[in-house]
């Protein structure tokens, strides 16, 4: 049986290490977003991956479109160095095997390290970087509150382990910032942080100074601005299946993804070089099947396993929350916190607009008590931001509407409590110490 066992085990290596054939074509057109191989039509589908022969290391493609005439794959290195009629072949799928000693790590979409530490060490199991969410019917419920420790969050859109939420902001308003604060809560056994498009020098920055202490529990996946479009839209996914795997573990996952957005305008891109009509503001209509795909793989696992609760940041064209993209992920997140550029004008951080935030879970957090408080409390400051015209303009005296001169009392002592820098430490008691400042107040 020893011996059986052995003679098994060299076959499959063999296998691994030495393909039986290979299946390849010529590249025919090179484009400044695509390249088109020639003879591989019959033989490959959508998705799969196309290696170049360039000299040097194997340039990867993605197949994005298949017709009689060839196929037109996108590349994934920001400069393609193929030829025509450079040899271009089929490639297995591509996926991921995460290990527990990944925490602490920094890596790119493509699962490479880049923070100098050496080789990941692969685990037991390989995940495909497209997995599909867990059933509907099979999925654990939303109940269990989560502290922030954030105020304004905890206070008013309060979040459950295993929500999604979406932080919607224009440039500039602390979108950042915020999600640094969130990446620190200390209800997490793991942090998967995507950074999408972001400034390379902000890297370094989040990791070492944002994620301070906490880096040992936090794995950083990294596409810059500068990187191809296909490593963009990619990150979300590698980031998306790591957190997977650390779920199905039994683990309460934070995944935080800044910006989703970018991952829109890099599948915009993708579908563009595809060839597929633009339909609103620029979007092909697979962006819009894609967004929900990736944001319903987010959440709580099946009965037994652990959650993924998603921060996915959103970078609102233009200060236009109804635009398409930010439309369609508010439809399918389960909150949204909206930062306003007014607010953070004042220089009251986080710029967290209260009115326009919501929790669809608060419900599952809030008991009979604080429910009634808060809804005071956004009753309050409703009234104070309605009047604020009127009362600029000298319409209103003092004593005529009682309700009205409690707001003013009260609305600017809130907004006070509800500042907080990044730098300070985390609300214990978001309640209790709004009630201790505005007595103190």
């Amino acid at each position: 049986m020893n011996a059986l066992r052995q003679i098994e085990w060299a076959l499959q290596e063999l296998q691994q290490s030495t393909p039986i054939a290979s299946t390849s074509g010529a590249i025919s057109e090179i484009a400044p977003t695509h390249f088109r191989v020639s003879g591989l039509s019959r033989f490959v589908k959508l998705g799969e991956l196309i290696g170049v022969t360039t000299g040097g290391r194997p340039q990867i493609g993605e197949v994005v479109r298949i017709d009689s005439d060839g196929i037109i794959a996108k590349p994934f290195d920001r400069q393609f160095a193929g030829g025509l009629g450079s040899v271009a072949f089929r490639m297995p799928p591509l996926s991921l095997a995460p290990d527990a000693s990944w925490k602490g790590r920094v890596i790119n979409a493509l699962g490479v390290p880049l923070d100098g530490m050496g080789a990941l060490i692969p685990g037991s199991r390989a995940v495909s970087v497209e997995a599909e969410a867990p059933s509907a019917m099979k999925r654990a419920r939303v109940h269990k509150p989560l502290r922030t420790g954030v105020r304004v969050i905890d206070l008013f859109a309060p979040i459950c382990a295993g929500q999604r939420v979406g932080i919607f902001a224009g440039s500039g308003v602390g979108k950042s910032t915020l999600l640094a604060m969130l990446a620190r809560s200390t209800g997490f056994d793991t942090v998967v942080l995507a950074l999408v498009g972001e400034r390379g020098r902000e890297v370094r920055e989040f990791v070492e100074d944002v994620l301070g202490h906490g880096r040992d529990r936090a794995i950083t996946i990294v596409s810059t601005g500068d990187e191809s479009p296909m490593m963009r839209r990619l990150a979300p996914k590698t980031a998306m299946a790591i957190a997977e795997y650390f779920r199905d573990r039994g683990e309460s996952v934070l995944l935080v993804v800044d910006s989703i957005t970018r991952f829109a305008h890099a599948s915009r891109e993708v579908a563009l070089a595809a060839g597929e009509p633009a339909v609103a503001r620029g979007y092909a209509p697979t962006v819009f099947t894609d967004l929900p795909r990736l944001l319903e793989r987010a959440g709580p696992g099946e009965e037994g396993t652990g959650t993924i609760t998603g921060i996915f940041s959103v970078l609102v064209d233009g200060d236009d929350h109804n635009e398409p993209i930010a439309d369609t992920i508010r439809s399918t997140l389960d909150g949204h916190i909206v930062l306003s550029r007014h607010i953070a004008d004042q220089a009251r951080y986080p710029a967290v607009d209260i009115l326009a935030s919501v929790s669809r879970l608060a419900h599952c957090v809030w008991d009979p008590e604080e429910r009634e408080l808060v809804s005071k409390l956004r009753s309050m400051i409703a009234k104070y931001e309605d009047t604020l015209d009127l009362r600029l303009m000298g319409g209103y005296q003092s004593g005529r509407d009682s309700g009205l001169d409690h707001a003013l009392d009260m609305v600017p002592k809130i907004y006070g409590a509800m500042r907080q820098d990044a730098s300070a430490s985390p609300s214990a008691d978001a309640f209790r110490e709004l009630r201790d400042m505005l007595k103190a107040g």
